[in-house]
């Protein structure tokens, strides 16, 4: 199994990821034990709209790929991800856009 702290494909929190990033990546990591993770900050594009609550960490988009997902629906997948995140979307995330995947996917 790929350790998603030190693949390639891996995204990891940086010196620049906030607080919330870094928090989403500990728990998608440790729920879903993923092959492939990005968790890409959104929020700059959405400067000033709606949800927007100047933090800075209110708009994400998650790339994932995990075995856990195997024999899942898109919507199972996308439930699993969210339950990893529950306490994040609750208080902290308005947006969040899920590109989840089994990693037999990845090479369709």
């Amino acid at each position: 199994m790929t350790d998603p702290a030190t693949s390639p494909n891996a995204s990891n929190a940086g010196p620049s990821a906030g607080s919330v990033e870094r928090a989403m990546i500990e728990r998608l990591t440790a729920a879903l034990s993923p092959t492939h993770l990005q968790v890409i900050n959104e929020s700059a594009q959405h400067r000033g709209h709606m949800g927007d609550d100047g933090s800075g960490e209110s708009h994400f988009r998650v790339v994932i790929e995990s075995a856990a997902f195997t024999g899942q629906s898109r919507v199972a997948q996308q439930r699993m991800v969210n339950r990893a995140l529950a306490d994040l979307l609750a208080d902290h995330v308005h947006a969040l856009a899920i590109q989840a995947r089994a990693p037999a996917e990845a090479t369709r």
